[in-house]
């Protein structure tokens, strides 16, 4: 998120707590030399003063500080410390410090955002930068409600750290900008990571058993049954975070039904889970669990454990981010054939081809409205956003970034390398749920655990867990507490 993810798994991180959800990185090195991580947690709780009176001075705007960076003003950065780890943002410090090198930095990686972090919003003294990643996510919907967040329109407009030509703007995916945006045009969020999710598996496991990836579900059903029979299961998921689920689920209901069935879900809309596209896709996923293709014990693993027992090849498919070939490069193999695909689908009839796969921003990167140096958290996010930088990130965490490009002269790693190919594969038909953007809370516990995973546990039928989240969706779009977005 990758990520936003599992709690401690780099997805999760993004998204439920250790781990991450959302996104990809891979690039060449640098050449740079990581340094060691600046000042403790414990400093960045205590840090104090605040409210507008202690907000640094900016400094003359100039070709090389175009944002007019106080060059003497402290920058405090925190960052989730998952999947994609910390090294690639010490990195980017040490070219903030040696470009102002009158300016301390405060850096602070943890996987405690949301409890390190929240008191110090509600107490107006939050740090200048923030990875807002991982289990302990804070919901980004409700800081942009409550007006918590600056809007990111000066970086995107200032000139590019590699070509004053080009905006920032200018140099990022498709979709980035977009994604950052709650209603119209105040930019409050840049993702980072830009994760591909989908099915991973062993291409090697899947040639052991003479098969092909199945694109239609009698095939995927034949595959498990193919691989039950040599002892491996079909699938094992987070099953303490199961809110990794919808990352080949929503995608495959999109192809199914078509993208106006997701944006009528994150539209909360009434009824948009009863539609018959989500009801035979919670039909065929609870196949799996009916048919016994799921890993023994997947309900009680987190997102670790899962890619532990996947890694080792006791289960041949998985739901996951990009971030997983760096969150799990330990334990796979090196002749593993790391691999992602689109989800598979349920038949010809189908509205959308087979390839059609979500990808989207990942690690949401955000500068509170009432940062002391709000222009040095953006001026850093610049740097980050460099040719470069980017190179740095992908080549040391295997995922793309938000930047478009950044792949040149770097050996893309297998999952990489899957991952760029799965994506010119699905051309446009990429797909991008917001759930879990707008409703953070909704998605990870209600959906996620209270709904779909209960379903694959086998505690509830796909009919019951249907009716549960519609009922869940149904509160939300009524609690006048909550901001609601809706798709332009």
């Amino acid at each position: 998120m990758g990520s936003t993810s599992a709690p401690d798994s780099a997805e999760n991180r993004g998204s439920n707590g250790v781990g991450r959800r959302d996104l990809i990185r891979r690039s060449a090195a640098l050449g740079l030399i990581s340094v060691p991580t600046v000042g403790f947690l414990s400093a960045c709780a205590s840090s104090g003063g605040g409210g507008d009176e202690g907000k640094a001075k900016t400094g003359k705007k100039t070709e090389k500080n175009p944002l007019g960076v106080n060059d003497t003003a402290q920058l405090e950065f925190v960052l989730f410390d998952g999947g994609f780890g910390k090294e690639y943002a010490e990195d980017a410090v040490k070219i903030y410090e040696r470009n102002f090198p009158d300016a301390k930095v405060k850096f602070a990686a943890t996987q405690k955002i949301q409890s390190t972090l929240q008191p110090r919003f509600n107490q107006g003294t939050p740090p200048d930068l923030i990875d807002n990643s991982g289990a302990e996510q804070m919901d980004m919907g409700v800081l942009v409600g409550k007006s918590q967040l600056a809007d990111l329109t000066p970086l995107l407009d200032a000139p590019s750290y590699d070509d004053p030509a080009k905006k920032v703007r200018d140099t990022l995916r498709p979709g980035i900008v977009e994604m950052g945006q709650f209603d119209g045009d105040p930019v409050w969020i840049m993702y980072y990571a830009y994760t591909v999710y989908g099915v991973w598996y062993s291409q090697k496991a899947l040639d052991s058993l003479d098969a092909t990836y199945p694109e239609t579900w009698d095939e995927m059903l034949a595959v498990c049954a193919k691989a039950k029979k040599k002892g491996m299961a079909g699938w094992t998921y987070a099953g303490k975070y199961p809110y990794y689920i919808p990352f080949s689920l929503y995608p495959m209901i999109g192809k199914v039904g078509g993208r106006e069935v997701l944006d009528a879900i994150d539209n909360l809309e009434p009824n948009a889970w009863k539609h018959p596209a989500v009801k035979a896709c919670f039909d065929a996923y609870y196949e799996l669990y009916a048919k016994g293709y799921i890993l023994r014990g997947t309900p009680g693993l987190d997102h670790i454990q899962s890619q532990t027992a996947w890694a080792k090849g006791k289960a041949l498919f998985i739901p996951n981010g990009s971030w997983v070939e760096n969150e799990s490069a330990n334990v796979i193999p090196a002749d593993f054939g790391l691999a992602v695909s689109a989800p598979t689908g349920l038949d010809g009839s189908d509205k959308l081809p087979f390839g059609t796969i979500w990808a989207s921003g990942g690690e949401p990167f955000v500068v509170p409205a009432k940062a002391k140096n709000p222009a040095g958290g953006m001026e850093q996010l610049r740097i980050m956003l460099s040719e470069a930088s980017s190179k740095n990130f992908t080549s040391k965490v295997k995922s793309l970034t938000a930047y478009n490009g950044g792949t040149d002269g770097i050996t893309l790693t297998p999952g990489l390398k899957s991952g760029v190919a799965a994506l010119d594969k699905a051309g446009q038909n990429v797909v991008n749920p917001r759930l879990q953007d707008w409703y953070v809370q909704l998605q990870k516990e209600k959906i996620g655990v209270s709904g779909l995973g209960e379903m694959m546990a086998g505690r509830l039928t796909p009919a019951e867990a249907i009716k549960k989240i519609q009922d869940y969706a149904d509160e939300a779009a009524k609690d006048s507490s909550i901001k609601h977005y809706k798709h332009q």
